[in-house]
């Protein structure tokens, strides 16, 4: 095993995804608080950088503007913003043109991978096997292994570093009754991260159910029902939600991923934090309007010729058990929320637009175990500076990077927050002001007291007198 004994990191970060990439890449020159550069260093356990390749459907675009990369609403003059890739690649003028505020998945997909190209101490074909705190030296301990392009292992090794940041990211979701099918090789039910490379497979199935009411499952629907023959397109969409809703997207609903609601989100109370979440599906589940109105005029354009679509579109549904049909065929038992009735469907592939949920931090983080401070509900207890809370043992800090939605609320996993986190990371890790936030972001004021501290006084007026019982 190899270690870097003599040179601990002041920044390690575990995963390499849009918000750990921001973070190296906003760290980049930033000088350490004695003399020289920060020392960071990032590991990710695949080979390359890879944003949702299965999702990349041509055509399909970012839910955020241009300006939500990496590193732009903390550093507009970055090197590694969207417009310096443009100007790289000789682009600027026919962006400048094509007037495009929202881009491509595929564009932004391939603006990170130049970043990742080119921003140094990121290391791919690196597993984190473990993390522990070293008292004697003040330091965490990372274990890694070192991987070969076959995804064996290569090399063990092992650094030092004062803070860590996790940015391990979400996996795809499978519902329990469908796992047993998802899990058989020879039955065509596939997560929608998955889409692209079984994308042929799914399109020579005789009947296809596509099952969640999201932005991705919206996009693979209307893929599918474009390479369908009309009158023969067999296409079933099932969702959970009462409605095929559009995505709030009204200016002021947008302030929900604002740092003014971040602040007042995390001052909540934990039962409070814990019941806004689910309600505010809307915000960050809904379907964006452009897609919905994409599918509409395709099924409109079906019926040209008289008649209609061979395609069923049903909310209010919940698959509540699942079984295979001889080889080929899969049969869902489904359950109407709102009828209060029940029925059965036989399909021949599904794609699970099911979403993603935060990977689990036990197995990492099992040898801190023992310092690490939990809410009632045994997650991390995560501060405002986006780091856990520890024992005051512990002189680092563990950062967290799209994994404190139950702390921070629905904005964690937005792309257009992750460059004003890593800020807020970076500040508190250098102890200084290296990139200056705004104390304000937002018109909305969400709690009384926020409106106090954030109104305009003009100058010589009076505080009201507030009486609490």
């Amino acid at each position: 095993m190899t270690a870097q004994l003599d040179a601990p990191h002041d920044l390690v970060g575990i995963g390499i995804g849009p918000s750990n990439l921001s973070l190296a890449a906003l760290a980049h020159g930033l000088p350490h608080q004695g003399a020289g550069e920060l020392a960071t260093v990032f590991y990710e356990q695949r080979r390359d950088f890879r944003w949702h390749p299965g999702l990349l459907i041509e055509g399909a675009t970012l839910q955020v503007p241009f300006l939500a990369d990496l590193v732009t609403l903390a550093d507009p003059a970055s090197p590694w913003s969207f417009l310096s890739y443009l100007k790289h690649k000789e682009r600027l003028y026919p962006f400048y043109f094509a007037e495009q505020f929202h881009i491509h998945r595929a564009e932004y997909d391939a603006y990170c991978r130049w970043v990742a190209g080119r921003v140094p101490g990121l290391h791919f074909g690196h597993q984190v096997d473990a993390v522990r705190w070293n008292p004697e030296r003040d330091l965490f301990e990372v274990d890694f292994t070192q991987l070969d392009p076959a995804g064996e292992a290569e090399a063990l090794g092992r650094t030092y570093t004062r803070n860590l940041a996790l940015g391990i990211g979400t996996a795809p979701h499978v519902p329990e009754p469908l796992r047993p099918l998802a899990e058989a090789p020879t039955v065509p039910v596939i997560h929608s991260a998955d889409y692209l490379d079984n994308r042929q497979r799914i399109l020579g199935a005789e009947h296809v159910t596509v099952i969640g009411s999201g932005q991705s499952g919206a996009e693979v629907f209307l893929d599918l029902l474009r390479a369908r023959p009309t009158g023969r397109e067999r296409l079933t969409w099932l969702a959970r939600t009462p409605s095929f809703a559009p995505m709030e997207y009204s200016k002021l609903g947008l302030e929900h991923f604002t740092p003014d609601y971040t602040r007042y989100f995390h001052s909540l109370p934990e039962p409070v934090r814990d019941h806004l979440v689910p309600a505010q599906w809307q915000l960050h589940k809904g379907i964006d309007t452009a897609t919905i109105a994409a599918i509409h005029d395709e099924l409109y354009r079906r019926t040209l010729d008289g008649g209609w679509p061979d395609a069923v579109l049903t909310p209010g549904v919940t698959v509540r058990t699942a079984g295979r049909v001889a080889t080929t065929k899969v049969e869902l038992h489904l359950e109407h929320a709102e009828q209060g009735a029940r029925s059965r469907l036989t399909t021949d592939a599904v794609v699970l637009a099911t979403g993603y949920k935060e990977r689990p931090l036990t197995r990492l983080l099992a040898g801190l175990d023992p310092y690490l401070r939990k809410d009632s509900s045994g997650r991390p207890r995560i501060d405002d500076r986006y780091r856990m809370i520890l024992d005051p043992s512990v002189t680092g800090s563990i950062f967290v990077q799209n994994g404190e939605r139950h702390t921070h609320g629905v904005g964690a996993p937005d792309l257009g927050l992750a460059a004003w986190r890593s800020a807020a990371i970076l500040n508190t890790l250098t102890g200084k002001e290296a990139y200056p936030q705004p104390p304000r972001t937002a018109f909305t004021t969400f709690g009384l007291e926020q409106r106090e501290h954030t109104r305009p006084r003009p100058a010589g007026e009076l505080l009201p007198l507030v009486e609490h019982p």
